[in-house]
């Protein structure tokens, strides 16, 4: 979706959700999503404004969703949206990561620990081969033996024990990341981001 559409983007995931489940409340709505009680429910009043939705009364107070033609539609462009900016949210940090990549190898680098375990470090470990780089780590939330790629997740208290010459950030930046960063001491020349 683009960036300023946060309607579509919850609209997206609640009709997704509706149709599979169309009696889920709201409340597990809410907590599926990771929003607001109330934020959901004016967002299912828009909905049945719009015309997407049907809403049915079932016994002992409970509620069923039913997507109408107009709403399978809206749900297919915003699929349609979504895909979209997937894709080109994907290309981008895929050169995002190639520009880095480039970066590193140029300054000698050749062993690197991802900072963090989700989706962009995939792309990165995947981006990485055929390169004279080698992920020798992750840095998550916690220990996992060969849990990514066969290569060991490794908690920040580890980091002592780990040969590495850069870390490449994966994650999306945020306060929590930063301090963790910095309470390793880890030579901010060392650190790259994406």
């Amino acid at each position: 979706m683009n960036d300023g559409s946060a309607f579509d983007k919850i609209s997206f995931r609640l009709l997704t959700e509706l149709t599979e489940k169309p009696t889920i409340t709201q409340r597990a709505l809410a907590d599926r999503l990771g929003i607001a009680l109330g934020l959901v429910n004016a967002y299912i009043k828009k909905l049945y404004k719009k015309g997407y939705i049907k809403i049915k009364a079932l016994p002992k107070n409970r509620i069923k969703y039913i997507l109408t033609p107009n709403g399978f539609a809206a749900k297919t462009r915003l699929t349609y949206k979504y895909i979209h900016h997937s894709i080109g949210y994907f290309k981008e940090m895929r050169q995002k990561i190639e520009n880095t990549y480039l970066l590193m190898v140029a300054s000698g680098i050749k062993d690197i620990l991802l900072w963090g375990d989700g989706e962009i470090a995939e792309l990165c470990y995947i981006s990485s081969r055929g390169l004279p780089l080698k992920i020798v780590g992750v840095i998550g939330v916690r220990r996992i033996e060969n849990g990514f790629f066969g290569h060991h997740i490794y908690s920040t208290e580890c980091l002592k024990d780990i040969t590495y010459d850069a870390v490449l950030v994966t994650s999306i930046m945020d306060n929590t990341i930063k301090n963790d960063i910095n309470r390793t001491g880890i030579d901010s020349n060392r650190i790259y981001y994406l």
